[in-house]
């Protein structure tokens, strides 16, 4: 048999080799399309590119894990609501929400038993939100797994949020 009419053997890329990966890798289980799903980070934060408005803030909610996907949902629903005319972009791997000209008023962030809630100038709010913060200004609210969280009261803290200057970056 000559060269030319041997079946063409593929080889494996060494060990390390870009292309070479763990065939257990559910991007490699799932095919090309699995690729384009974002990596979580630690706690189960998606990795998703900066930018401004509403694609990339899709894109992260859309990325979130399980059940904090949900939490996320109801998040953007509530600020929009809220806020008609909101703005919204991904930075450094979370959602922030502010108002044009004025600066970013909220931001969430998965970890991995809750989604934390900052408002940026929380300390302004009332009631307080529950978390408190090493930065002076900032207030929390963690939002676990089986939470409730009172629709009207974080309603309240976007809108009062939304009408202080907020964080310019």
């Amino acid at each position: 048999m000559n060269r030319k009419s041997e079946p063409k053997r593929r080889m494996k890329p060494p060990i390390g080799a870009v292309g070479n990966r763990d065939p257990s890798n559910s991007a490699r289980r799932m095919g090309p399309l699995a690729a384009a799903t974002p990596a979580l980070l630690a706690g189960g934060n998606p990795q998703i590119a900066k930018g401004d408005g509403d694609v990339p803030v899709k894109a992260y909610i859309a990325a979130m894990p399980g059940w904090k996907r949900d939490v996320g949902r109801r998040l953007d629903a509530l600020i929009v609501s809220t806020v008609p005319d909101v703005r919204k972009a991904v930075k450094w791997n979370s959602p922030f929400y502010g108002i044009e000209g004025q600066g970013w008023f909220l931001s969430f962030h998965c970890f991995t038993k809750y989604v934390k809630v900052g408002f940026f100038r929380g300390t302004s709010l009332r009631p307080l939100p529950p978390g408190e913060s090493k930065v002076k200004d900032a207030r929390y609210l963690d939002i676990y797994e089986d939470d409730q969280f009172d629709k009207k009261l974080v309603a309240s803290w976007i809108r009062q949020a939304s009408r202080l200057p907020g964080w310019m970056q």
